[in-house]
């Protein structure tokens, strides 16, 4: 008996332990759905306004969310309103209004990609609540892109600024903001301003590196259309962001070496003219490149007889100074030394540089050998670039070839009398087989000359050619890659690209990407069709 009811005891002990297994809780399908709108107060689109806040309910908990970068108020208010909650759940959003409303007057609150759901993070996208100060809410709207001048992507959250036209000046867009305002926000170039009164306007966009709806020249990209735009209308604008050429500004020069000075400088270096005096005497003195710093510099090497000081006047096309260095006695100097330039990527057409650290005042040629691996002689020519602190040698290059660059001493001297002892350089080449060719034909050509470049990655340029009447352009022994070609117009015929102007109200010059990469490979010749009409 006992038997039986200990069986019986274990069967009902595993019945139960069977029931008891846990299992993993789903907790049901994904919430997909974005919070919706119930009601506000007052209710959007609202006319004679007068409040100082708004409530906003929502259908389920949400969450605010970059609220600074996402929320687009037009007009724009000096006192930005308070908007809460942030970042905690709530079924409402409150807006609390912190200055006065202007009469008769269409505001519009976009709330870009700021309101979420709480759990899933689901957007209610491009929430917008709209209320008149005036009877009516203003309805027309204008629309349009924006697209960079220059690059071949444009930027992130780029304002769109609509001024009156009736009471606009040229100085308007640097100190007041305007009456209509929009953002593309994050990853779109599509813009559209809405709730706008009837009447004529100007139409600017801004990337607005401390959004205050101001442009800033320094720091800032604009765009503009130069023409008043009357609404209402069906026109659809492209607006070409650029960055303005800025009045070039230099810095008091420092000294870095016992002959040498570095001076920095913000803006275009073409338009700085530096010149070295003692007493008033000038004092000759080489300016170079230097590209090693974070901040713009160039070098100055002055003679080595200079001591105690050295008068350094700086000009650009908008001043001018006078600096007094007080030199001194360093433990470093700079000595001549001579390398062989980046060559690893070269084309049979490009030439062949030697860098140097101080700037070469002579060059022998003839302690200067150029040889091939048979010992046989090439011919060449030399030129010297002290502001790039290279020594150029152009010779005409044979496939599968190695070439030796022999300096007996003697061959270079610098400015300070320093020689060169015995150096030897090679240099090889590849085959013809492992460069590719490209052959571009542009049809629609609208104007002469134009500039074409083919761009490795979108930003170094490895090629480029200058066209007066040519529609066919052709080029030879290219390394194997993708490659993005650019043509701009060269409407000043300077053979390089000219932003805008926003005060003379001149536009950038055109430019032109070709659509998707070109596939250029080894022993191949490509031949591309270009269309540039636009």
């Amino acid at each position: 008996m006992r038997l039986i009811n200990y069986i019986y005891t274990l069967f009902i002990l595993f019945l139960v332990s069977s029931c008891a297994k846990r299992g993993t809780i789903t907790g049901g399908p994904k919430d997909t759905i974005a919070p919706v709108l119930v009601r506000s107060t007052p209710k959007n689109y609202e006319t004679n306004f007068n409040g100082k806040e708004i409530r906003i309910d929502f259908s389920e908990y949400i969450k605010i969310k970059d609220i600074n970068k996402q929320l687009i108020i037009s007009p724009p208010m000096d006192k930005k309103p308070t908007v809460n909650p942030q970042g905690s759940a709530s079924k409402y959003i409150s807006i609390k209004l912190n200055e006065a409303l202007l009469p008769n007057t269409t505001y519009s609150f976009n709330f870009g990609q700021s309101i979420t759901d709480y759990n899933e993070g689901n957007p209610y996208s491009q929430f917008k609540y709209v209320f008149s100060t005036g009877a009516y809410v203003d309805s027309l709207k204008i629309k349009g892109g924006i697209v960079d001048a220059f690059e071949n992507k444009t930027d992130d959250y780029v304002n769109v600024l609509l001024y009156d036209a009736s009471t606009f000046k040229d100085s308007t867009i640097y100190k007041e903001v305007p009456r209509y305002v929009t953002n593309t926000l994050e990853k779109n170039t599509a813009f559209t301003i809405e709730n706008i009164k009837e009447g004529e306007y100007y139409l600017f966009a801004l990337k607005d590196k401390n959004n205050d709806f101001k442009y800033q020249p320094k720091t800032d990209k604009i765009a503009f259309k130069k023409e008043k735009i009357k609404l209402p209308s069906d026109s659809t604008y492209v607006l070409k962001l650029f960055k303005e050429k800025t009045n070039t500004k230099f810095f008091k020069p420092t000294q870095e070496s016992n002959n040498k000075l570095f001076i920095g400088f913000e803006g275009d270096r073409n338009q700085l003219k530096i010149t070295g005096k003692k007493d008033t005497k000038e004092i000759p003195i080489v300016v170079s490149n230097f590209t090693d710093r974070k901040k713009d510099s160039l070098q100055i090497f002055f003679p080595d007889y200079i001591k105690d000081s050295l008068n350094i006047v700086v000009k650009s096309a908008q001043s001018e100074k006078e600096y007094v260095v007080k030199l001194k006695k360093m433990k470093v100097a700079d000595s001549l030394k001579i390398t062989l330039g980046d060559n690893d990527n070269l084309t049979f057409k490009d030439l062949v540089k030697l860098k140097f650290t101080t700037p070469v005042s002579k060059i022998n040629s003839e302690k200067i050998q150029l040889s091939k691996k048979d010992s046989s002689i090439v011919s060449f020519k030399t030129k010297i670039d002290n502001f790039a602190q290279e020594l150029v040698l152009d010779f005409t290059k044979e496939e599968n070839e190695n070439y030796k660059i022999k300096l007996l001493p003697g061959a270079i001297e610098d400015m300070y009398g320093v020689k060169n002892d015995s150096l030897e350089f090679n240099y090889k080449t590849g085959k013809n087989s492992d460069f590719g060719n490209l052959k571009l034909n542009f049809k629609n050509v609208k104007r002469f000359p134009y500039v074409v470049q083919i761009l490795s990655d979108e930003i170094t340029i490895i090629n480029s050619t200058y066209c007066e009447k040519e529609t066919e352009v052709f080029f030879e022994g290219i390394k194997p890659s993708l490659y993005t070609v650019r043509i701009f117009y060269d409407d000043n015929k300077n053979q390089q690209w000219d932003s805008g102007e926003y005060l003379s109200k001149t536009q950038p010059e055109e430019v032109i990407y070709f659509p998707g990469k070109i596939d250029v490979r080894a022993n191949w010749d490509v031949e591309q069709e270009f269309e540039l009409k636009k």
